[in-house]
């Protein structure tokens, strides 16, 4: 199978890339190493090519209607400007995806999905389309950056010619940016745990944003970072990665998500019911966190004792490189996803001690 590149494949060896099959694309899992990647977004800035990611626009008089049946969170909420998360599920409400939703217009969105999943949403949006609405993958044409990190704002702002990033909030954004005399959508959003940007740009301007960026962070310590920071940034952060803390067999009410689901909204959407069964009584298993605390990391897949009962799988596992803890998320039964329940995870043939811990394991400060 040939993979799939973005328009920065070029660029990803003059920089040190090491690239790998991500859901069939070939995408960097690092650079300069993935520690140094997670410090520098952690204390400085990184920039991640993410153009991977899927961009699907639904539009049309009807397209708030079609959306509030598609998605689990409240549409109607977003205002022009602002972006929310959201969750498609199925009928018996596993999680078909989770996404992002920009309402550009008022009657315009554009959802960002997870690259391997774009043909997948697409297909269902199309399967179920009600009403006077028009859906377009403009998956092709987009190019996706995202700069992320305490110095993030400062970098960016260097090149930007129109606007003051400060102006925009938390999961809002702002169109016909100018960014080095190109234009771009820019979102205060990111999946990191830090403060930063997403930058969606027409894809052939992605080469020059790129190099741009780096060349003007270049003095505040801007490096580009690949899939392995992206992985310890998010899973420190206790953000959800489809296909590890989210498929069709794993509810958003399970995988801790509960805020995005609104069973109490008046559109009948997939999965309301069973969602709103496991909201009001609680899910039989759910995602949480462990710290394995003899020696091992926790590894996809491992699975997880109390006793001798198997209660759970490890979903995602790292060293956590910010807080040398050796971390997980699991999906475990509730019973025993209580912080400070002593737990075993096997790793190669042998149980480890472990214990549940608060989520997230990182959380930055205030600014």
């Amino acid at each position: 199978m040939t993979l799939k590149r973005t328009p920065l494949f070029p660029l990803y060896r003059e920089w040190g890339g090491k690239t790998i099959d991500f859901g069939g694309w070939e995408l960097p899992v690092q650079f300069s190493g993935i520690k140094a990647e997670h410090e520098a977004v952690r204390q400085r800035a990184g920039l991640f090519d993410v153009s991977h990611m899927g961009e699907i626009i639904v539009s049309g008089p009807d397209s708030e209607k079609f959306l509030q049946k598609m998605l689990t969170n409240d549409v109607s909420k977003i205002k022009v400007g602002r972006a929310q998360y959201n969750i498609m599920c199925t009928e018996d409400g596993g999680t078909i995806d989770d996404l992002l939703v920009y309402r550009l217009e008022e009657r315009r969105y554009l959802l960002v999905v997870n690259a391997a999943n774009t043909e997948k949403d697409f297909n269902w949006l199309k399967d179920h389309v009600e009403g006077d609405v028009t859906l377009s993958n403009e998956s092709a044409n987009y190019g996706l950056l995202a700069i992320q990190g305490p110095l993030a704002e400062q970098i960016l702002q260097k090149v930007v010619d129109n606007i003051e990033l400060s102006s925009i909030g938390k999961f809002a954004f702002l169109t016909n940016v100018s960014i080095a005399g190109k234009t771009a959508l820019v979102s205060r959003t990111g999946y990191t745990g830090e403060n930063g940007f997403e930058i969606y740009c027409n894809s052939e301007d992605l080469p020059y944003l790129w190099q741009t960026l780096l060349e003007n962070g270049k003095d505040e310590g801007l490096i580009p970072c690949g899939l392995g920071a992206r992985d310890t940034l998010r899973l420190e952060a206790a953000l959800p990665l489809y296909g590890q803390e989210l498929s069709e067999d794993i509810s958003p009410i399970e995988a801790g998500l509960a805020f995005a689901v609104k069973t109490n909204k008046a559109a009948n959407f997939f999965g309301k019911e069973a969602l709103r069964v496991q909201k009001e009584h609680g899910p039989v298993r759910k995602i949480a966190g462990i710290e394995v605390v003899e020696r091992g990391i926790p590894r996809t897949g491992y699975q997880i004792y109390k006793d001798d009962q198997l209660v759970g799988t490890v979903t995602s596992g790292t060293q956590s490189p910010g807080t040398k803890r050796n971390i997980g998320l699991a999906l475990m039964d509730a019973k025993f996803a209580v912080p400070g329940t002593e737990l075993f995870v096997e790793i190669r043939g042998k149980r480890v001690k472990a214990e549940v811990v608060p989520l997230p394991f990182y959380k930055r400060e205030s600014n």
